[in-house]
C-alpha cells in the first residue's frame, strides 16, 4: 500500500579533509558557487550513495533492485521487464497496455524507480516515465569554502617511458579542511499513491539509507564525511498541511564566531519545535 503522509526533510552532514563531490570541469575540484563562496553537491552524487546503500543492504531481496548502476545498459533491462511479463519484445510502445504493465513491473521491482523515478522511454521497449515521489535538492554549505590544492607524490607510473625519468613523480589533490552542507528533500505521497506505490517500509528504508549513506562510502579521496543530523516533517494527510519552506525555515544554522569552522561543535543547530498543525517533528539524529 502507497505511503499516505507527505514528508519534508533536511539533511545535515559535514567533510572533514575531503572532496565531497568533484566537479569535473573544474579538475574535479569541489564545487564552489561563484558568486559567494559557498560549496554545493549535487543531487545526483547524493542519490547515488543511497541507491548505493539499499543495494549493499537488500541485495538479492524482490522488490530492491537497482536501475541506474554501471551494469547493463538499460535498454537492456527494459527488455528484460517485457520477457517478464511475456509481452512482445521490439514493438516499440505501439501497445500502451503492454508500456503500462512494463511501468508497473519496474516500479515494483526497482526501489530506486519508485522513490526517485526514472525516463524509461528509451530503445525498442519502453516502460514509460515515472515522476518520483522522492526530490532531494542540491546540498551547500553553511559557510564560504576554501579549497586548497595539496601535492602528493606517488609512486605508480602508468608507462615505461614515465617510469624511465625516476620512481616517483608529483600529483595533486584538492580537498576542503571542513564543510557543514544542508539539503532538503521533499517525499510527495500523492505522487506514490498515482504512480509508483512507493511504500511506508520503503520510506523507512530511505531514512535508514539516509543516515548511513557515508559509513559504506568511505575514500581517502572524500575524507571523512558524517550525517549529522536528519530532521523529518511528518504531515497527517497526502497533499499535506504546510508548505514546505515554512518547516525548512524553522531549522536555523550559525556558525558560532568568525573563526573558520573546523567541526561540527563550530555551530549551533536551532530548530523551533512549534509545528503547524497536522505536522509532527521527527528527528532520527
Amino acid at each position: 500500500m502507497a505511503i499516505q503522509n507527505r514528508y519534508d526533510f533536511v539533511m545535515l552532514f559535514d567533510v572533514e579533509n575531503g572532496n565531497p563531490n568533484g566537479d569535473p570541469d573544474a579538475g574535479n575540484a569541489p564545487r564552489v558557487d561563484a558568486e559567494t563562496g559557498l560549496g554545493y553537491i549535487t543531487d545526483v552524487c547524493l542519490k547515488r550513495k543511497i541507491r548505493n546503500y539499499v543495494e549493499l543492504c537488500k541485495e538479492g531481496e524482490p522488490g530492491y533492485n537497482i536501475l541506474i548502476k554501471a551494469d547493463k545498459a538499460l535498454n537492456i533491462k527494459f527488455a528484460g521487464a517485457y520477457e517478464k511479463l511475456g509481452l512482445k519484445v521490439g514493438n516499440k510502445g505501439k501497445n500502451a497496455e503492454d508500456m503500462e504493465a512494463a511501468r508497473k513491473y519496474m516500479c515494483e521491482n526497482y526501489f530506486d524507480v519508485r522513490t526517485f523515478g526514472a525516463v524509461m522511454s528509451t530503445g525498442d521497449n519502453p516502460c514509460g516515465i515515472v515522476r518520483g515521489p522522492v526530490q532531494i535538492n542540491f546540498a551547500r554549505s553553511i559557510s564560504p569554502i576554501y579549497v586548497q590544492d595539496v601535492t602528493i607524490t606517488r609512486q605508480a607510473r602508468t608507462t615505461e617511458d614515465r617510469q624511465a625519468s625516476g620512481e616517483t613523480e608529483m600529483g595533486r589533490k584538492s580537498v576542503i579542511s571542513y564543510a557543514l552542507y544542508r539539503a532538503e528533500g521533499y517525499v510527495s505521497a500523492a505522487l506514490a499513491n498515482k504512480v509508483s506505490d512507493l511504500s511506508d517500509e520503503d520510506i523507512e528504508l530511505l531514512w535508514s539509507a539516509i543516515i548511513n549513506m557515508f559509513e559504506n562510502d568511505h575514500s581517502a579521496a572524500r575524507g571523512k564525511m558524517c550525517m549529522r543530523k536528519l530532521i523529518i516533517f511528518k504531515h497527517d494527510s497526502v497533499l499535506g498541511n504546510c508548505p514546505s519552506h515554512i518547516l525548512f525555515d524553522k531549522i536555523v544554522i550559525k556558525q558560532k564566531d568568525e573563526l573558520p569552522p573546523r567541526a561540527f561543535h563550530d555551530y549551533e543547530v536551532m530548530i523551533d519545535r512549534q509545528m503547524p498543525d497536522g505536522v509532527e517533528l521527527i528527528e532520527k539524529l
